[in-house]
């Protein structure tokens, strides 16, 4: 994960340097906030402004304005005139409350492992700033402008992969961020633009001031979901990315097959009217439409084949069933976090209109930890999918004529193919279908004596997904580079040449040229892609594969109606 984190952190650094140049901006607390948007911010350094709409803004100052007027007047509220968790039975005086917010910011800062992505982290500023213009946490709108301040910027505190359990919210990651917003410590770092500097310093550098905690402001800025939301929305994202190339890569794989186009055949599945069933069938009639590689059988047609079956196997026939509950259950993630996104998760919660506070638990992170669950065990199965597509590809009982393990030139015998690639991706399949179980049902009920005696895990399941995600990433690629090896191959045996582009439909036809382009390798007539085992590094292939996947490269762009297809 270390790698990975830094990668991406590179990843962002690139863009975050023409962030003041951005035209685009994402105004925050006038309305609702998308995972797109989320994006946008996170990993384009966009421009955020926060909402000047007067109720907003008189919103947030009566919530300010409601503590302070509790603390003078000695009113009992948790976390405020109280001590926190099993010990909100500690009467806080009022000349004490603002030293009990800043010192709430001292114990927690027991993070541990690896940082997290800097997209992840701009992602929890983002979410966090949105919580709280809803006006109900009663805290200074100075504060939020700050993280407005540092997301445009491109100032990103440093947070651990350890350390919250998703009970009371984020505790100890949010504790980072706020720590280096109100430049607390040295102790607290932050990168700014690329460079590790300490919070402090930071805040010099952009013109600000060390701020002191007023009552409320630490509990309201820690309180909260928006890290683990931060990382699932970014998350969802990806995954999003990853399904519509799932389905392009299926699609070469079935060009490469020579299978039938009959399966997707809207009768079928009219009458198993699925939402995501129907939606796979559909995208794949569009995605084969044109094919010279596929058998074109929509009129019903099915002719005997000789050794081969008159259907295709069910890894091809049954595509829009296996992918469909797929399909709806990352939409239905996808809305549950946007839910999420737009939330106030902190605690307690003022309703300034009838000046009172309550008590509650918003800041429990199950839909989160729930959510993440489940989208691990999605990419899963997209991954096992793609993984009987490859062997179903190299295996010459059954890929309809194509050679064992995909070799390109058989004169040169000691040739091997794509053998070595299958058995790197058969190591990554199995890691993908483990990280698919659950951790939102596996907790201590102990925790902070026995007051968050149940807690989501939503961090945790919410940085598994993000390690799923970046480890599918490098599946993805080795799953393209079997399907651009397999179509040249096809296209030899229908058209007697080897460049794929004058025989496959036109929807794949740019995925293939996106491939190509990355790599390096330019299609050619005369050659596949592979055509002699020593003449091309593969492990650099997968690296430039998988680093433009994560960067929405070129390979996204050539699924990008697909993408457009989920909305």
């Amino acid at each position: 994960m270390n790698t990975t984190s830094l990668n991406k952190n590179k990843t962002f650094q690139s863009s975050a340097t023409s962030v003041v140049n951005s035209s685009k901006t994402v105004v925050v607390g006038n309305q609702d906030l998308t995972i797109d948007e989320v994006a946008s911010v996170s990993r384009h350094g966009v421009q955020v402004r926060l909402s000047d709409d007067r109720d907003v803004v008189q919103g947030v100052q009566a919530s300010c304005d409601y503590i302070s007027n509790a603390v003078e007047s000695g009113q009992p509220i948790y976390g405020v005139t109280s001590g926190f968790g099993g010990m909100a039975n500690v009467v806080i005086s009022p000349e004490s409350a603002a030293l009990l917010q800043n010192n709430l910011i001292w114990y927690h800062k027991t993070g541990a492992g690896q940082k997290l992505p800097l997209a992840d982290v701009r992602a929890a500023m983002l979410l966090r700033a949105n919580s709280h213009l809803h006006g109900a946490s009663g805290i200074r709108l100075e504060l939020i402008q700050r993280m407005e301040t540092f997301l445009n910027a491109g100032v990103t505190p440093h947070v651990y992969e350890f350390g919250s359990i998703g009970a009371s919210g984020d505790l100890v990651p949010l504790s980072y961020i706020t720590g280096a917003l109100v430049g607390l410590d040295r102790c607290y770092t932050v990168d700014f633009n690329g460079e590790e500097i300490d919070a402090p310093t930071a805040l010099s550098d952009l013109g600000l001031e060390p701020l002191q905690l007023l009552p409320k402001e630490g509990l309201a800025m820690m309180n909260g979901t928006s890290v683990m939301t931060g990382i699932a929305a970014n998350c969802v994202y990806d995954t999003r990315v990853l399904l519509a190339l799932s389905m392009g890569a299926h699609a070469l794989a079935i060009q490469g097959l020579n299978g039938t186009n009959q399966s997707f055949h809207p009768f079928i599945h009219q009458l198993k009217p699925h939402s995501g069933q129907k939606w796979a069938a559909n995208q794949m009639l569009n995605l084969l439409a044109g094919s010279r590689l596929v058998r074109e059988e929509l009129d019903g047609s099915h002719n005997y084949r000789g050794g081969d079956p008159i259907q295709d196997r069910y890894s091809l026939r049954c595509l829009p069933q296996y992918m469909g509950p797929i399909v709806d259950g990352i939409e239905q993630i996808k809305k549950q976090i946007e839910v999420e996104i737009n939330s106030v998760t902190d605690n307690p919660l003022i309703d300034v209109e009838n000046q009172v506070s309550y008590h509650g638990g918003n800041f429990l992170g199950q839909y989160i930890g729930v959510g993440m669950d489940q989208l691990r065990y999605y990419i899963g199965l997209l991954a096992k999918h793609l993984d009987v597509q490859i062997a179903y590809l190299v295996a010459p009982e059954f890929n309809n004529g194509l050679p064992a393990s995909l070799v390109g030139n058989r004169e040169r015998s000691v040739n091997m193919g794509l053998k070595g690639l299958q058995i790197s991706g058969n190591s990554i399949m199995p890691l993908l279908t483990f990280y698919g179980n659950s951790i939102a049902d596996r907790f201590p009920t102990h925790a902070e004596q026995f007051n968050q005696n149940i807690n989501s895990q939503g961090f945790a399941s919410a940085n598994l997904a993000r390690r799923s995600v970046d480890t599918f990433q490098q599946y993805m690629a080795i799953a393209l580079i079997f399907g651009v090896q397999a179509v040249d191959l096809r296209t030899y045996l229908v058209a007697d040449h080897y460049d794929a582009r004058a025989c496959l439909s036109p929807a794949t036809r740019d995925l293939y040229m996106a491939v190509r382009d990355v790599i390096g390798q330019p299609a050619s007539p005369d050659r596949p892609y592979i055509w002699n085992d020593h003449e091309q590094p593969l492990d650099e292939h997968i690296a430039r594969i998988s680093a433009d996947i994560a960067s929405g490269g070129q390979i996204v762009q050539a699924v990008q109606d697909i993408l457009s297809s989920f909305n």
